[in-house]
């Protein structure tokens, strides 16, 4: 059966095989203010397992006009300079105006880090763990997905939205349009027939621009020059496009709107077109399963696909903080290849944290690429291959 719309799934139905219907997803660019938090923590676990591949890190940021709050636990054998981490992550991103409240120059920097409870601490480690196995870092259930409707095994709609919002930043850092400025997000809307995406009919962007550029420079720009690139194949002449609805938007980023780490679930994963166990991925080392297992879990959905088991494939794991064996371990195929062939071929892959480390080699500092533009479907990603 095919996936059904967010409203029918929360009544937990399903789309009825061969029916029409729309779906949509969302991606933010890297000058989101939620990405900005979840760059920064990203920067500085990378530089965390740099020194110290060990170190448990699990950091949070949140940004409002001139001040950056940095929070967490993290335990290390190496001592960082978080302030000048944040500042050049920043950098990176874009936010280098002086005129402009949040700047990498300017900003205040707040340092509120501990060290990793030693209660969580004890179960964690495989020395002190009551089975002398890694633990998992917390309790919690994650979600893998795949699907054959694309290449890279992803749903359409967060692929193309991902790919608009690239876009955007890769003009604005060759500085044409000159006007683009590091704030923007994307929607897109795919109408399907059963499983099998048929034609893009609505494109949403709204990005932020310098002052005294026309809406519809911007429109021209969007509809002209960044659709029919990003969009590749799938764009037509009868999208309807929506560009900047409210006008303008000058004011952005976060000088104008407050950014917190993991607030970007749904455009970091499968843009809804796949369940969510609620825990977000930056900030976080490989211990925390809320991370490690979701990528895992994608992996072990993609070996599904790949191997012709099914055209969609959902893994869900769910895990007890401290214990190493997964509670339970479950695979959906939606109706679309041999469920009890998926089972079985799930059992032969081993669910335990230390396990998925060792496999995908999560251990190296890889996660400031996995940040923005979703953590799936990237090539070069160790879960992707």
């Amino acid at each position: 059966m095919t996936t059904a719309p967010a409203k029918t799934r929360a009544r937990k139905t399903r789309t009825p095989r061969g029916a029409t219907y729309h779906f949509s997803s969302e991606s933010v660019s890297e000058g989101h203010p939620d990405k900005v938090c979840d760059y920064i923590c990203d920067s500085i676990l990378d530089a965390y397992l740099t020194g110290d591949p060990a170190a448990r890190v699990a950091c949070e940021a949140l940004c409002k006009e001139d001040s950056v709050v940095l929070a967490g636990e993290i335990s290390s054998r190496c001592e960082l300079d978080h302030e000048a981490i944040v500042r050049h992550a920043i950098r990176e991103i874009g936010y280098s105006d002086p005129s402009l409240a949040f700047h990498a120059d300017g900003v205040k920097v707040h340092v509120i880090l501990t060290k990793q409870s030693p209660d969580i601490a004890q179960g964690v480690n495989k020395e002190t763990n009551a089975d002398r196995d890694q633990g998992a870092g917390d309790q919690g259930i994650m979600f893998g997905y795949a699907t054959l409707e694309t290449p890279e095994l992803m749903p359409l709609p967060i692929l193309l939205a991902h790919q608009l919002t690239r876009g955007l930043a890769e003009d604005r850092r060759r500085g044409n349009p000159r006007w683009l400025r590091p704030d923007a997000k994307s929607q897109v809307c795919v109408l399907y027939e059963g499983n099998k995406p048929m034609v893009v009919t609505d494109v949403l962007v709204s990005t932020q621009h310098y002052a005294g550029v026309s809406r519809d420079a911007i429109i021209e720009y969007v509809r002209g020059t960044l659709a029919p690139r990003a969009l590749g194949q799938w764009f037509c002449e009868d999208i309807r496009f929506a560009v900047n609805p409210t006008g303008s938007f000058v004011h952005g980023g976060p000088s104008a709107d407050c950014g917190v780490t993991g607030r970007k679930i749904i455009a970091d994963t499968y843009g809804g077109a796949a369940r969510h166990g609620g825990g977000s991925f930056s900030g976080k080392d490989p211990s925390k399963v809320d991370r490690s297992a979701a990528y895992f879990c994608r992996y072990v959905a993609r070996q599904i696909v790949s191997n012709g088991l099914a055209s969609r494939a959902e893994i869900q794991v769910a895990y007890a903080i401290g214990v190493a064996k997964p509670f339970s371990v479950r695979v959906d195929t939606f109706g679309t290849g041999d469920e009890r062939a998926a089972a079985d071929f799930v059992r032969k892959f081993d669910f335990r944290p230390a396990a998925i480390i060792e496999s995908l080699n999560l251990l190296q500092p890889l996660y400031r690429q996995t940040t923005n533009y979703g953590h799936f479907g990237k090539p070069g990603l160790p879960w992707e291959v």
